[in-house]
């Protein structure tokens, strides 16, 4: 069966990353607008782009009517699971003292069997004072309580679950880096059946922006829970599997490689990059950098090393050298010269994810060791206050999208989901307007072009070619004619994932 897309304008003009373009036929773009001077037609077969032109048939034919059609879009760093379970947590966004999250936890519904009952997105960077047990245990002191942070790297537990979780006793109940992880793993209580169905509601939804695809980096045996839901009949995403340290022995034992196709999946399960989490966040005042934060004093006023580099450096060498290339969670200034100190060291290439705080000598550093800036840049519109707060005199060079770009880097976009949306469209209008909510731009120097942004979005497909998969997106407006705020709401008609609709309202 093949499939004809009529009257496509399709989106040119996508350039600016360090990835080259694919290679094979195109069709002349209008260099103003990016977007083909006329519609043509698209003949998909067997999941794969055959021809792009006039009067083409094919055995199924939809109208697009002129919309416009683009390479189906990446998220390069989600924690899908997360992201599925954040949306049965309560919500504590809008929280803007401990006082006021507390009392959000109170009045939330009290889950019927499964304990703990688990909050979400807390920021206390800006609140007057900081979280305590006590704030909890004030208002919900029968049940565990268990609160995570907005960045994942900090959990905020009442006694009760305190004591549920081995940690009686705990001053404050504030726990912080792989502390708040054991937490957030332990009261994961969902089975796992029903926890596969929401991750596959999650995916129907990404769809629904235009991914097609996702770099997972849940904190688990991502492969093997991925083999799992695609043995289960999930075909929502191409999914680039993860795999941590807990579980890198058994990944070189079973021969994993990153870019290898898992058999069984009909090509959509690949295995993902090594992760390692090497320091903490800005939220959680963990962030390692070469100064200390505002107002911090004491031995871990700079954040904090989430393991010793030399050890880093031989997870690095037996990981690269078994085939899986490491991908480093840096995101203070002393966290990112460390790690590309540590890439050098250990003699490979790979990523570094989220690289929020970089020093200036160090931008050229990524092309020259061939190491790829992983970054979310709508993390610069939610932490820009606490960025100012805590890292004053240095935000310049923070979040710093373009002078990466200049210096040669190869960028990779995405979201850090649930830590913000998995929603490439809100992560392209964060890089290129740098505003949210009618603010004044944000180091606006900083700002890329929308092509840039689409180039870091789609794992390094440029262009709509013959000889591609099929994986496409339909849009009902030209984007690279749009404001930030169009970018943000982007009306998304369509998605096909090797041929097939993932999402269709057309």
């Amino acid at each position: 069966m093949s499939l004809l897309l009529k009257g496509a304008r399709i989106v040119g003009g996508i350039a600016g990353s360090a990835a080259g373009s694919i290679a094979g036929s195109d069709v002349g773009s209008n260099a103003s607008s990016g977007v083909d001077r006329a519609p043509v037609d698209i003949l998909l077969k067997h999941g794969v782009i055959t021809g792009i032109g006039t009067g083409l048939t094919g055995t199924a034919t939809i109208d697009l009517d002129g919309r416009y059609v683009m390479p189906g879009l990446w998220d390069g760093h989600v924690h899908l699971t997360q992201t599925a379970l954040t949306r049965r947590r309560v919500d504590l966004t809008a929280a803007s003292s401990a006082t006021d999250a507390a009392a959000m936890m109170a009045a939330a519904e009290r889950p019927a069997e499964v304990l703990p009952l688990i909050g979400f997105g807390f920021r206390d960077g800006m609140w007057a004072a900081p979280p305590t047990k006590h704030d909890l245990d004030a208002v919900v002191a029968d049940i565990p309580v268990v609160v995570l942070s907005g960045d994942l790297h900090c959990a905020w537990l009442n006694s009760a679950a305190l004591a549920a979780f081995g940690m009686a006793g705990h001053p404050t109940g504030v726990l912080r880096e792989d502390d708040a992880f054991k937490v957030t793993t332990a009261a994961q209580t969902v089975p796992a059946d029903v926890l596969d169905m929401w991750v596959a509601a999650a995916a129907t939804d990404a769809a629904r922006r235009g991914v097609v695809g996702v770099v997972d980096l849940e904190m688990a045996d991502t492969v093997q829970d991925w083999t799992r839901r695609f043995a289960a009949g999930f075909r929502g995403l191409r999914i680039a599997a993860g795999v941590y340290t807990p579980w890198l022995d058994s990944a070189i034992e079973a021969g994993l490689r990153t870019g290898q196709v898992i058999e069984g999946t009909d090509g959509l399960l690949s295995v993902g990059p090594f992760k390692i989490i090497t320091d903490g966040s800005l939220n959680t005042r963990t962030a390692f950098c070469g100064e200390p934060y505002e107002g911090l004093v004491g031995a871990d006023a700079r954040g904090q090393l989430n393991l010793p580099t030399a050890e880093l450096v031989a997870l690095m060498r037996r990981a690269s050298e078994a085939g899986l290339a490491p991908a480093l969670h840096a995101i203070g200034d002393e966290a990112n010269r460390l790690a590309l100190d540590s890439f050098a060291a250990a003699g490979c290439h790979g990523r570094i994810e989220h690289a929020q705080l970089v020093r200036e000598v160090d931008y050229a550093r990524f092309a020259g060791l061939g190491v790829a800036a992983s970054v979310q840049p709508e993390h610069a519109m939610d932490d820009r206050d606490m960025a100012e707060r805590y890292w004053p005199g240095r935000t310049d060079r923070a979040f710093a999208l373009r002078s990466l770009l200049d210096a040669g880097a190869e960028l990779i976009l995405g979201s850090d989901a649930p830590v913000a949306p998995l929603d490439p469209w809100v992560t392209i209008a964060a890089a290129v307007g740098r505003t949210r909510d009618g603010r004044e731009p944000w180091h606006p120097e900083q700002r890329i072009t929308i092509a840039q942004a689409l180039a870091a979005s789609t794992n390094g497909v440029q262009r709509v070619v013959v000889g591609n998969v099929a994986d496409l997106a339909i849009l009902d407006i030209d984007p690279l004619a749009a404001t930030p705020d169009q970018l943000r709401v982007m009306p998304v008609a369509a998605t096909l994932l090797a041929g097939y609709f993932t999402h269709n309202e057309l």
